[in-house]
Parts: structure tokens; sequence; C-alpha cells
């Protein structure tokens, strides 16, 4: 996850991106920063507090992304100390993933906060050709790469390696128990839709009283995201009302 001017009506990021960040980023509800904000996690924490020691844990946050009728049959992948691993085989397509804030845009002031969680579940379309950034960024975080490595990893990987765009890539961010950076805490739950890189004009995203929001993005990021809040949490309990409802 340099950053374009975030449009006054958009709220703190939810970092993810995507993924690249993603992540996220696994990064993601807006208020606009200051451009002078200082990082207030200005370099890496020791990795411990990125992961979540209870496995099962892990794996139930991850779950809660998306309904269960289709977490219950998704990949399930976990954040280990050399990466991403299959905790949980599928049989539908899906992988739900707990990001961290290394997913979000790299001048992101959280880019190191070890609090993020940031659950998602990506459909088999996604996986294919947006979970492949998601695994390398976080190899290249893991490796002990400095940010401006990661990002040149990042554009070579893009460049070279990464597969097509498939239509139709979206991803579920319906978990209650998220926690997205400490402007937005949990947020509202949401899809997550990825189309080729374009501008915020192309879906009217970003105008006031549109539901439609467009992620900040990064000079490396290959596409754009495209954020739809919904209305309620993957457990069907309401989630609180978006600012323009």
């Amino acid at each position: 996850m340099q950053m374009k001017a975030e449009p006054k009506q958009i709220q703190p990021r939810l970092r993810l991106v995507l993924a690249i960040m993603l992540v996220v980023v696994t990064t993601m509800p807006w208020q606009a920063r200051a451009a002078d904000a200082k990082a207030t996690y200005p370099s890496m924490a020791p990795l411990d507090q990125y992961l979540m020691l209870d496995q099962s844990a892990e794996i139930a946050l991850a779950r809660s992304a998306a309904p269960e009728s289709i977490a219950r049959d998704a990949k399930i992948v976990v954040l280990g100390r050399h990466g991403y691993e299959t905790a949980v085989e599928g049989k539908n397509g899906f992988v739900c993933i707990v990001e961290r804030s290394w997913m979000d845009p790299f001048d992101d002031p959280e880019f190191w906060n070890p609090k993020q969680r940031g659950p998602l579940c990506l459909n088999p379309q996604a996986v294919r050709s947006i979970l492949p950034l998601t695994f390398k960024r976080t190899e290249l975080v893991l490796a002990g790469l400095s940010k401006a490595q990661i990002r040149e990893g990042i554009k070579a990987f893009s460049a070279k390696e990464l597969p097509p765009l498939e239509p139709g890539a979206m991803s579920y961010m319906l978990a209650k128990q998220g926690y997205l950076n400490d402007d937005a805490g949990h947020w509202r739950p949401h899809l997550m839709i990825y189309t080729p890189r374009t501008d915020a004009a192309a879906w009217g995203a970003n105008l006031p009283g549109s539901p439609v929001m467009l992620l900040p993005q990064d000079p490396t990021d290959p596409e754009s995201v495209f954020l739809i809040p919904l209305r309620t949490w993957s457990d069907g309990t309401a989630a609180p009302p978006a600012d323009n409802e």
C-alpha cells in the first residue's frame, strides 16, 4: 500500500492494499491528513508484534471478512515468520487473509503500525491477480528491506511476474473485529472492487453523496481499488451509518 492528494471528502484509509494492499491494507477509511503529519510508527516493530500467536484466532478473524456461506469453504492463510502459510484448504476458490499495515501506501504514517489487522476474503479472480502482490510485499518486508527497496521490488514484480488483472476481481471486508488503523478502528463493512488503473471520475467516486470511494493510489499500484460501504457485518448485525446517510 507518491500517493495522490486525497479529496477532502475521503476519511482515513482502510490501509489495505494491495495490495498491494492493501494492501491493504490493508490500507483504509479516510479523513484527510495534514501534509506535514509525522509518522507515528517510523520503523518496523519486532516481528512478534505483527504475528498472531493463536493461529485459531487468526483463522477466525480471516473468516469473519465474508459471510459464513462463503468463508466456510474458503482457503485460509495466516502470517508466519517467513510469510503467509496455508492453515485451512478451501473448496470454493476464495481465500481469506488478515493483512498487516505494510499493505498501506508507502508514505502512510501507519505503514509500520503493528496493531493493524485487515481481514479480507478475495474471490477467485482476485486470488489469481491481486493476492500475489500481498504475498510478494510481505516477503520483501520480512526480508528486512527498506521501504525504497520494497517499492522497487514490487515495481519489478508487477512488470514481470504479476498475472494480468482479471475482470470481476473483488474482495469482502465485512469483519467487525478488524482494526484498520488508529483513526478508523473497525470502520465499516465494505466491498473492494479492483479495476485497471483509472481515476475517481470513472466511477463518480469521492464525490459528495456518492457511496463509492477510490483508495489513495501509490505509483507502484498496477490497479485501482474502489470501495463500496455496506450496512451489515458478516454476522448479519447492523453497521454504523455512513457519513452521507
